[in-house]
Order: C-alpha cells, then structure tokens, then sequence
C-alpha cells in the first residue's frame, strides 16, 4: 500500500512507468536552472530520481525556485522519458525524469556544515558531530544496508537450524575476561557496581546447563581498551552457543551461517568446509594466529641449515633452544627500507633484523662473512630466493620469531598489494595454547577465555607443563582479520576449577568471582561449546571499509567521545549523592560546574 505522501520510491522508478502518474518525497540533492526551468534531483533512501519543474506550473515553479540543498519535499507529476541524449546510464533511474505538477516543501534546511556527496572530504569529528547529516550519504546507507542484511541472514540461518534468540543481561558482575569494564554504580546497593559485559560468555553456558541446547543472540558487548579502527567501547556479536557438539559440529554450524550471509549479502556461493590450521602451523608459516592466506610469502624454516652456523645469532639462538626462520620477497630492498623493517622488528620484540640482497653477482649481506658456501646455497634453496629477492631472519625462541617475520610478512604484503588468489579465504585457526605465563604477575593466565577445555591427550600435563596443554580454542579468519572466536567449553566443574586454581584462584575468589558458572557446571551441564562473531568487523569487510565505524551508526571517536551526543559529560552532583559517590578528581580534570 502507497504512503500518503508518496506512492513509490524515488529509485524504484524506470521507463515502464512511463506516462503514470506518481507521488514521491525526499531530500532535494542538488538544483539547476536551465534556461528557465528547474531540474533537481530528489533523493530518498532508494535513490535519486531527476525532476523537472516547468514554468507552466506557476505554484509549483515557484517553490522551486526557492529550494536549496536538503530541503525536504513531496512532488507528484508523471514520469517521461528523458530527451535523447542526456540519459544517465550511472542512475538505475537514469533514463527517466518526473515532470512535476506539484511540489509541497515539507521542511527547510539551515547552511550544511558539508556537502552531502560522496567526494566531499571532511574531518570525522565534524562527521560523527552531524552524524545524522552523514548517514545521508549514499554509501553510509549502503553500509547500514548491508549490516541489516547481515544481521537478518544470520538471525534467519540459525532459527531455521532450531536456535533460540535470547537476550542476556546488560547489567551484571564483573568477572576477568580480558578487558577492562565499564562499570554502573547502584543506587539501591551503595557501594556496589554492575558490570556491562564484555560477553555474553557466562550466561549462555548456564543457558546450555538450563537444557536450551541451542542459542543465539546479536549481543552488545562492552570493553573499556584503547580504542582504533576495528575496535570500539560496545559492539555486536552473533553469539552462539551448542550442546552436545564437538568441534567439528560447531565449524559446520558456523559455516552454514556464513555461506546463507555470504549469499544474501554478495550474492557468492562460499565453498565449505573452510581450511583448517593448526596455532602452531599457523604460526610457524605465516607468523600469525590470523594469516591473510590470499598470499604466499611462507616463513622457511633453516634451524637445521645454520644450527652449526658461525654466524652467532644464528647458531646461539639454536644452541639455546631456539630457531632460525626467513622470508623472502621479489623485491630490491633499499638500505633506508631495510632500516625501516628493522625498527618494525624491534617493535615485535627483536635485537636486530638479519638479511640478504640476492643478486646476479651472489648475496649482498653484512653476514656473508659468517656463511659457508654450503649455508648460502642451502638458504637460497630453502627460501627459494633468486636474483632480484631478498630474504629476511629472525633467530629467536619459535613464537618470538615467528612473530617477528608474521610482521615483516604484512609489511611485505601491504608495500608490494601482490593480487590475491581470491576476493575472500576464510580459514580456522584451532589447537590454541590453553594457558601462557604471565611473567610479572608470576602465574598462568588463560590465552583466551578461562572457561576453554584441553585437549583430552594434553590435560594430563595440565600437572606437570602447563604452557604445553593445547585446547579445544579456535577462531575464524577472513582475509587476516580475526572475525570469530571460540571454544569447546568445560562442561566438568572439576576441570574448571582445576583451570582457574592453575591461574591462581583460591577456592573462596572461584566462588566469589564464578560461582554461577561452577554452579551450572556441578548440577549436570551437557558438553558443550559456541563462538561470538562480530556483526562490526565482517559488516566492515563486506563493505570494503577500513574502519567499523563506518557501518556503526553512532560510533564513538578514537578517544572514546560522541560528539554528536556530547558523551561522556558530568553529571549534577545530585546525582552522585544519590549513588554515593564522591569524585577525587585533579584540579585540571575537574568538570565544568
């Protein structure tokens, strides 16, 4: 049924609607005066529509002589073919105009801060503080669009597989999850706090102990971290959660969501299952837990080649344990880039960068003097360098290397924008570490989350080496980009409570911090596990945007600020006392009376 201001969509019209009478309303995008009649295009969120205001229409020639940009308007006329020669082929509607009879101004607009165009380049701040006036722009439309269109698809592709959407609660305890909270005074309860949470991680494991086997939620998360491109303060998961499943289970349920949002999103058919990588291979290859697999450039392994190496930070990081790893590239490094790589490994934790200019005379490298013939030729083998390449190290214990090259490996990648070998590769990355050391706190930390099951063949060292247990952790990577995380969890309260006694919780502060959880646990939790996707980073991906604040419509500034609703602000001291507080604040921080 046609609205009463308009009967159709501005961008839904076309050549067959020639002749019909039509009723349309939007935002005037742009006016022209044309030897005495008026052309403007009329902008709704279906697209833009040309129209035509004759001098014959006295009332309706006027108003239009008065339009300025962003004037809100409904029209009526009936649509003509436009003459030959001045068709739009850019414009679904480029072939038609309106021919206008009448024309109502529903609303003026005040001097625009910015144009809104496509190409008008302006400062974000001044974007986010009219945002309203920024999500008028065609591609920001596009971009809510696409989020909705994801969020559909995977809402539809799970509740047809069965699952349940349920919400969990935005007010509630803070327990150790990675992040800072973001923490909400109670007014009933002085001195108390709730916590937002970070997940809804605890209490869809007590939703698979309640029997509801299959959930899912688009879930707002919230953690108080430093802020960039593809983080902000609150974003959405798709969260799932499934009982009785092993990995595998969890893999091709996810999977199936994807192919169903791929589908409805792009129109592509992804191909399924994705690629599997174990964390180690991952690392060891690629040098990151989340490899952009669309490229080459593998990291070769020369431990064995240079353990006897005279080159001493080759053969001492052997001796000591560790490992010698090398990327090449078809690329002539300069001694001004090579500076630049060596300060990016410094970053990642190295003394130095070792490398070698292959060229058509042999290697050109402040190492050469170390290398045996043999070592060379054994280098170039491995590595399978050639005149024109050069060939980067790393010497250290295998993760520290590993990281090192992983990020010469994208510095690689991003100066040569080698072409793809596909537009999207997907890849799970599984068998994370269960636990790592934290040094300056002197105790385990889990990698991940603390709820993680090891793997059955491991959980015996769980006594004896704990850094060595491997779990049942995997996350979901598109085109190097961490989109999902996820775990088969402990369903055993005797596991989990063995887990968190490792990271130092006392029985009392297990208690106090997951009671609820353990609880769930002894009263007979099914196996279970899930993963949270997030809804920002693959909406931001399928838009081929840089950053997730452009498919969030109020986002938050790097500095964690909405200029548009001026968040955070002070609040009346009323208001404090009301929740017992009182702030202890420098006198430069204090807030405005």
């Amino acid at each position: 049924m046609a609205d009463t201001m308009r009967s159709h969509d501005s961008g839904t019209l076309n050549a067959s609607f020639e002749g019909k009478p039509v009723r349309v309303a939007g935002w005037v995008h742009s006016r022209r005066d044309h030897g005495g009649v008026y052309f403007f295009d009329l902008r709704d969120r279906s697209g833009l529509l040309q129209v035509v205001v004759h001098p014959e229409k006295a009332e309706a020639f006027l108003a239009a002589g008065k339009l300025g940009a962003e004037y809100v308007v409904s029209v009526s006329g009936k649509i003509q073919r436009r003459p030959k020669g001045t068709e739009n082929p850019k414009l679904p509607t480029g072939e038609i105009e309106l021919n206008v009879d009448t024309l109502t101004v529903l609303n003026t607009c005040k001097v625009l801060p910015f144009e809104i165009d496509e190409h008008s380049n302006v400062n974000e701040e001044v974007r986010l503080r009219y945002r309203f006036l920024d999500l008028r722009r065609r591609r920001m439309l596009r971009n809510l669009t696409m989020r909705h269109t994801v969020a559909m698809a995977a809402r539809n592709a799970l509740a047809a597989e069965g699952f349940l959407e349920i919400e969990t609660p935005i007010l509630t305890k803070a327990t150790p999850e990675g992040a800072r909270d973001f923490l909400v005074p109670s007014r009933l309860n002085a001195g108390s706090f709730y916590a937002l949470p970070q997940s809804p991680q605890i209490f869809k494991q007590m939703l698979m102990a309640s029997g509801v086997e299959k959930y899912m939620q688009l879930g707002r998360c919230f953690r108080d971290e430093d802020l960039r491109a593809d983080r902000q303060y609150e974003h959405t998961q798709i969260d799932v959660e499934m009982s009785f499943v092993e990995e595998e289970d969890v893999h091709a349920a996810c999977e199936r969501m994807m192919k169903a949002i791929f589908k409805a999103a792009v129109g592509v058919d992804l191909r399924t299952p994705f690629p599997r990588l174990d964390y180690i291979e991952a690392m060891r290859r690629f040098g990151s837990d989340k490899p952009d697999l669309r490229y080459g450039y593998e990291i070769a392994d020369l431990t064995e080649e240079l353990r006897t190496c005279g080159f001493k930070v080759f053969g001492g990081a052997v001796a000591a344990g560790g490992v010698v790893r090398a990327i090449t590239c078809a690329s002539d490094y300069s001694r001004s880039e090579i500076d630049k790589l060596t300060d990016l490994a410094k970053v990642y934790g190295a003394k130095g960068l070792a490398w070698i200019k292959w060229t058509e005379t042999g290697p050109e490298t402040p190492i050469a003097k170390f290398l045996t013939p043999a070592e060379l030729s054994a280098i170039k083998a491995k590595t399978g360098a050639k005149p024109g390449d050069t060939t980067f190290f790393a010497a250290d214990k295998e993760i520290a290397a590993a990281t090192v090259l992983g990020a010469i490996r994208r510095e690689i990648i991003g100066r040569l924008k080698p072409a793809p070998s596909a537009p999207w590769h997907f890849s799970w990355v599984t068998r994370f570490p269960l636990l790592e050391w934290e040094a300056d706190e002197k105790r385990w930390t889990f990698a991940h989350n603390p709820f993680t099951r090891p793997l059955d063949e491991d959980a015996p060292r769980l006594d004896t080496d704990p850094g060595a247990v491997r779990s049942h952790q995997y996350d979901l990577v598109l085109n190097g980009v961490e989109l999902a995380s996820g775990s088969i969890r402990n369903h055993s309260g005797e596991m989990q409570r063995k887990i968190l006694g490792l990271m130092g919780f006392d029985a009392a502060e297990q208690q106090r911090q997951f009671g609820l959880l353990l609880s769930a646990l002894d009263f007979g939790a099914p196996p279970h596990g899930g993963f949270g996707m997030g809804l920002d980073r693959l909406t931001a991906l399928l838009c081929g945007e840089d950053s997730i604040r452009d498919v969030i419509a109020f986002p938050k500034t790097q500095k964690g600020a909405d200029p548009l609703s001026e968040a955070p602000s002070p609040v009346k001291d009323k208001q404090l006392k009301e929740l017992h507080i009182k702030l202890d604040l420098p006198p430069a921080s204090a807030p405005a009376a």
